[in-house]
């Protein structure tokens, strides 16, 4: 059994929780997540890791209330614990391989759109305990939805705010913001975006212009975590991919985020998931056939 330490309301429908599994703080990355379950009938979910403490064994999560599990797994309290807690799962960071001294050398820019926060934030803390500073956007709808605002400035070398509504920072979408920041004369020579598919897409769309790198964690469309469910299942590059087994980081310029949301549209009724299996036949389940 794995026992919630912490747990935390950020804003509205938006929680955090510190849970001890000593085994995956010991091993994992940034970029990496965790699959829990409440109970050995309960519904797998997948979830990005967000921070995690080595000599505490804890890793931290953040869920956004949306389904009938997560709405359960509000009902959590500090020392209640979760039945399974498996990870770290996926490909660490692209970062991590690269050495300190050869990250110093790069400008680097995140954008993370609502709760693409949380994935976000452990990049960025791991690069600023090597000496890295990384540049940040964090947008979010209004001010009331923004999370870990305070914890991203500690570790940011310069922290962006961005509302829709204008409640906050500055007023309009993350890709205003990479506008404004070129036009102000900054450069940089990665991207990395974590947030909602619409937002990624149009980062994207953005940084190809700009002829910036852009990396993506397509995070937000897995639901098994195993490549079984095929709904994570993404053509990068013209080739097919599971954002579970394969991610859940891809190059962002090469994935094809209209036909990755048209999947998530037609998945979430039995009917869709029927013809996307007839339609992508043995590439549906990992490329096995047999799942």
């Amino acid at each position: 059994m794995y026992r919630i330490v912490k747990k935390q309301e950020l804003t509205t429908n938006i929680y955090l929780m510190d849970v001890e599994a000593r085994r995956v703080a010991k091993s994992c990355q940034p970029g990496q997540f965790v699959i829990v379950r409440m109970d050995a009938e309960g519904e797998r979910i997948p979830l990005t890791i967000c921070d995690y403490d080595r000599e505490k064994g804890t890793v931290t999560i953040v869920f956004q209330s949306v389904g009938a599990e997560t709405h359960r797994m509000v009902s959590l309290e500090e020392g209640d614990s979760f039945h399974d807690f498996v990870g770290p799962l996926g490909c660490p960071s692209e970062l991590v391989k690269e050495t300190p001294e050869e990250l110093k050398k790069k400008r680097i820019l995140f954008v993370a759109g609502g709760v693409g926060a949380a994935p976000v934030y452990p990049q960025v803390k791991w690069l600023h305990e090597r000496g890295v500073a990384a540049d940040v956007i964090v947008g979010s709808k209004t001010r009331d939805l923004l999370i870990l605002e305070k914890e991203m400035e500690a570790v940011a070398g310069n922290l962006y705010i961005t509302t829709d509504d204008g409640s906050y920072g500055r007023s309009g979408m993350v890709t205003q913001t990479i506008k404004d920041l070129v036009a102000e004369g900054k450069e940089y020579d990665v991207c990395i975006a974590i947030g909602p598919m619409i937002m990624m897409k149009f980062v994207c769309l953005l940084t190809k212009e700009l002829n910036i790198p852009t990396v993506v964690s397509l995070n937000p469309i897995m639901v098994d975590g195993t490549g079984m469910c095929g709904a994570c299942r993404v053509t990068v590059d013209g080739k097919v991919k599971f954002a579970c087994v394969d991610g859940p980081e891809f190059d962002g310029h090469a994935v094809n985020f209209d036909e990755a949301m048209r999947r998530q549209t037609l998945y979430k009724t039995e009917e869709g998931r029927a013809m996307l299996q007839l339609q992508e036949g043995d590439t549906h389940h990992g490329g096995c056939g047999n799942c």
